[in-house]
């Protein structure tokens, strides 16, 4: 449910911004419920959900000119929900006074991959379903739509068996580690006589013996000669915009690399290099040089691109895409995230394979020339990225989830250069975990950081990422925006974080706004208060008072006088014993 307080800083935001955005939506809507509300209804529910305010002019930079009736109205958009919208909407409708004036809110929560895509019932499945884009409603793609829908259960294309195909198709070699592999992994399935092992594998499909779509792409000969473009491309681009020079080049490599995946995978290697610069870092007494992009992380990438791309019939005319560009690598493979998975809960561990017949055959195949598998299929390879690139002191990549693509872009750009390390520094703040250093490096580049944020970016779990952010917010240096779930955070003085100081001065020490110790101590005195009293008479907020508390109770500044050691009701008291200073009164003097 949407706070009175939430909704305060929502349009502080918005009108902040001038723009609503991907999980807010403002409409202004004097007497009528306005008819594009069953879009937005239906772009969050396709999405990660959202939150409508009804009552504000975006046209006038946000201003409150509220709802007539409320009720009446409230009860239109409640049967939008149930009837307009298939399948339903069950949303949260809240009125609220704001400045004056009357608004409502409704609140969307995203739908389960089983009821995707929700859609408006008079334009039909195929016309009637959207998606949040921005601050916009798009509508969803033919293609978009099939994706949502084979969503609802596992995707059967790579079990479909090739046209005109044998297993004269498929590379003995290849076929071979795999069964030699199997026979240390899957003993039951080692021990079946040769057909029922490549019946039972789902290597040969049908009373007529053709082999898989999935045995294709990992053991085929030429995997080409029957679907030319379930393969890789890789291109070098001359600039950022991948646009031609004044001197007619556009690329500076463009490679395409045929094979099953395997060979794909080992092939890429060798563009990669040739295109990569070599980076110099010395650790201890000896000099390492490194890879502009660690390989580990490119190559999980790009087998993941491979082993979970769409093989719907559809999206068979489109490549896994690697491209090089002066910022950035990127890799692009067609069809987003499936199934549960969202990228949110990307590196958490929860393996949702699109293909899983490919994937089941890939965690068994070897890399050629090598022993380990081509992929573990147990959901590990973004945690493998992430650590990779932590590993390096390299940005965190961005995954962009667009229904009908799944992208991974790295920039290139070193995370903790000496300039962000030493800003971090010159706040003067103790006691900072690596995490917490990864998230405040990234907020002064301009980004801002949720909780799925900051745990994609970090690697840690969502309680440490909570725990952690509430840290930095009450430390000072951090501020949080919006109401759960839609909560963000960014740096408190942005414009302060330009340029680091080269070192910390007495005075700036001073000025420091982030240590509330002696405010508390005074606001306390000889008095036992509770946090919510503490925060009432100096006006912080209660995290902030829990935070310092906490400080001041290991310091032996403050104890606490009730076993109520999660509430706010807990009361605390100044430790005095017998001549004894405090800070507040070293403060005093």
């Amino acid at each position: 449910m949407v706070q009175e307080r939430d909704l305060v800083e929502i349009v502080k935001d918005l009108r902040r911004v001038r723009r609503d955005g991907q999980h807010v939506e403002v409409k202004k809507a004097a007497w009528e419920v306005p008819t594009s509300l069953r879009k937005t209804l239906s772009a969050f529910s396709n999405g990660h959900g959202g939150l409508v305010v009804l009552g504000l002019d975006e046209a006038a930079e946000f201003a409150a000119n509220g709802v007539g009736d409320v009720a009446a109205m409230s009860a239109k958009i409640d049967d939008m929900c149930s009837d307009q919208l298939e399948p339903p909407v069950r949303a949260a409708i809240e009125p609220h006074r704001f400045e004056d004036v009357d608004l409502i809110t409704v609140e969307v929560d995203a739908m389960s991959p089983a009821k995707k895509p929700c859609y408006v019932k008079k334009d039909g499945i195929l016309t009637g379903s959207y998606t949040r884009v921005g601050d916009s409603d798009r509508r969803l793609t033919t293609y978009e739509v099939q994706l949502m829908t084979e969503g609802r259960g596992q995707p059967k294309h790579d079990e479909q068996p090739v046209p005109k195909s044998s297993l004269a198709d498929l590379d003995r070699d290849l076929l071979s580690a795999y069964f030699a592999h199997v026979a240390k992994t899957r003993p039951r399935l080692a021990r079946l006589d040769e057909d029922a092992r490549l019946q039972t594998a789902r290597i040969v499909v049908g009373e007529e013996g053709k082999v898989s779509v999935a045995a294709l792409l990992a053991f085929g000969r030429y995997p080409q000669a029957h679907y030319p473009q379930l393969n890789l491309t890789f291109v070098r681009y001359v600039n950022d915009e991948g646009s031609t020079e004044e001197d007619g080049k556009r690329f500076l490599d463009n490679v395409v690399l045929d094979g099953p995946i395997p060979h794909i995978v080992s092939d890429l290697e060798g563009p990669l290099r040739r295109n990569m610069a070599r980076r110099a870092t010395v650790v201890g007494m000896r000099r390492h040089d490194t890879w502009e992009y660690p390989e580990t992380a490119i190559r999980e990438a790009v087998v993941n691109g491979l082993v979970h791309r769409d093989l719907s019939p559809q999206a068979r005319g489109t490549q896994v895409q690697v491209e090089i560009y002066p910022s950035q690598l990127v890799v692009r493979s067609p069809g987003g995230l499936h199934g549960p998975v969202t990228v949110e809960s990307l590196g958490e561990g929860v393996p949702s394979s699109r293909n899983a017949v490919l994937g089941r055959l890939l965690e068994d195949t070897p890399i050629p020339g090598g022993t380990a598998a081509l992929c573990e299929n147990r959901g590990s390879g973004i945690k493998t990225i992430l650590g990779a690139l932590r590993e390096a002191g390299m940005h965190p990549p961005r995954f962009v989830d667009d229904v009908g693509s799944f992208t991974v872009e790295f920039p290139n750009q070193a995370l903790l250069s000496d300039d962000v390390v030493s800003w971090i520094t010159s706040l003067g703040q103790d006691g900072l975990t690596d995490s917490q250093v990864i998230g405040l490096a990234l907020m002064r580049r301009g980004e801002t950081l949720d909780n799925a944020g900051y745990r994609a970016a970090t690697g840690v779990d969502s309680t440490d990422a909570t725990t952690e952010l509430v840290d930095l917010v009450a430390r000072g240096v951090v501020i949080m925006h919006g109401p759960e779930p839609w909560t963000y955070h960014m740096l408190a003085n942005p414009a302060e974080a330009g340029s680091a100081p080269t070192r910390i001065t007495g005075e700036a020490r001073r000025r420091k706004p982030a240590d509330r110790r002696v405010e508390i101590l005074e606001a306390l005195g000889a008095e036992t208060l509770s946090r919510a009293d503490i925060a009432k008479k100096t006006g912080l907020t209660d995290r902030t008072v829990r935070h310092w508390l906490k400080t001041l109770r290991d310091e032996g500044e403050v104890e606490r006088t009730t076993d109520k050691t999660q509430s706010s009701d807990a009361r605390y008291r100044v430790v005095r014993s017998p001549g004894q200073r405090t800070l507040f009164d070293e403060a005093a003097d």
